[in-house]
């Protein structure tokens, strides 16, 4: 199967909403490189191939778009964002299948996760077969998001209670799960630990 077949059919969401915040500014908005993290993100769906590519906003919204200019992505804004990652889920979803209507399947990954790839979301679609149709990342030796959810889950994804909700269906359907290890998974861009861990990993796609 090529990337170019791997990829086909799939869309994105990159959750901006529902980040945790760090002194001074939300998370999408903070600089690595030069680059806001939620651009580095919605960046690495589109090198991928993904299509459509949704980003969820929330706080600071116009700035947040302002950071993705020039990027072939949507934008939805989730007005509820007291509650968090479920919220973002279904306008996400309703966004994504308004634009892709056939999209068999979805990515879903966080703005702030500089370690995400292009490679690493196209080995995740790569990893899916007729037993595993879900893929999810293995951090530090726990499934996580970036995942792959097929269309099948949607309407789960649409019905979520709770910001874990994600973790426990992956974990719940975890012998279909194809895993993907994510070197530097666990980067935590909050600390300066972080921070130096991250400035430090190279431009690879």
């Amino acid at each position: 199967m090529s990337e170019q077949s791997d990829v086909r059919g799939l869309g994105a969401i990159v959750l901006a909403a529902s980040c945790p915040r760090r002194p001074g500014a939300p998370r999408p908005l903070l600089q690595l490189d030069g680059e806001p993290l939620v651009r580095r993100a919605a960046r690495a769906t589109v090198e991928a191939g993904l299509w459509p590519v949704v980003v969820v906003v929330g706080e600071r919204a116009d700035e947040v778009r302002a950071a993705l200019a020039g990027l072939p992505v949507v934008t939805v804004a989730c007005a509820d964002l007291a509650e968090g990652v479920p919220a973002s889920l279904r306008v996400g979803l309703r966004r994504l299948t308004e634009c892709a209507p056939a999209a068999f399947g979805v990515l879903v990954l966080w703005c702030d996760q500089p370690a995400v790839r292009a490679s690493h979301l196209r080995a995740l679609a790569s990893a899916r077969g007729p037993g595993a149709p879900l893929a999810a990342s293995v951090v530090a030796g726990s499934l996580a998001l970036p995942a792959l959810f097929p269309a099948e889950l949607f309407a789960e994804l649409r019905s979520l209670s709770s910001d874990a909700g994600c973790d426990d269906i992956l974990t719940r359907l975890g012998p279909r799960v194809a895993r993907v290890p994510l070197p530097d998974g666990d980067l935590d861009v909050e600390t300066p630990e972080g921070w130096a861990r991250a400035q430090r990993l190279d431009g690879t796609p």
